[in-house]
């Protein structure tokens, strides 16, 4: 095995027991779940540090660690929407990382914070798209007579605008200030 395929693996496990330990150290925002963490940065800091894989890997590997850990899971489908397709999903940010690169390279921090946003962004979307899918489909009686769409599109919003913003925060502060992250060391 080559020197840069270990440390891509060796980093992907790191990350992943840090973004577990950041889950755990998260705000519980309500009881039914939702909760405002920096469990996104290890993720979004694999996407950005080796592209798409390393960050689809890392958001695989802690959801599954999250249900290792006793998730809240009630059907397999739901607990495979918001466990293993939420947090892998967040890895997309990484579409931007030539981007984010190229700006690092030309010390154009505001390039580099626009990018680091947007695939931070991204990767939020994305995940609250899939958890706001499982609320749709299996938390609706926690809706009571009010609208489930409505209901699960607030309720997630709650917790993962601020997650969002919180990671975007993170990342840019990291990688503005420690632009050689973004490289590999071999």
């Amino acid at each position: 095995m080559d020197k840069k395929k270990l440390l891509f693996l060796i980093e992907i496990a790191i990350f992943s027991a840090i973004g577990l330990i950041l889950d755990q150290l998260s705000f519980k925002l309500w009881a039914q779940g939702g909760s405002i963490s920096l469990v996104m940065v290890p993720i979004v800091l694999m996407a950005f540090r080796w592209g798409v894989s390393g960050g689809l890997i890392t958001g695989f590997l802690i959801g599954l660690l999250q249900v290792a850990m006793g998730a809240s899971i009630f059907t397999p489908l739901q607990g495979f929407i918001d466990y293993f397709i939420a947090f892998t999903v967040v890895g997309l940010a990484g579409v931007v990382r030539h981007l984010v690169f190229t700006a690092s390279k030309q010390l154009n921090k505001k390039a580099m914070t626009l990018y680091i946003v947007l695939g931070t962004t991204l990767g939020g979307l994305l995940r609250y798209i899939a958890h706001t899918t499982a609320g749709i489909v299996f938390f609706s009686e926690y809706a009571g007579d009010q609208n489930v769409y409505l209901y699960s599109i607030i309720y997630n919003g709650t917790y993962m605008l601020p997650a969002t913003i919180l990671t975007s925060v993170v990342a840019v502060l990291l990688f503005t200030s420690a632009p050689r992250l973004l490289q590999q060391q071999n």
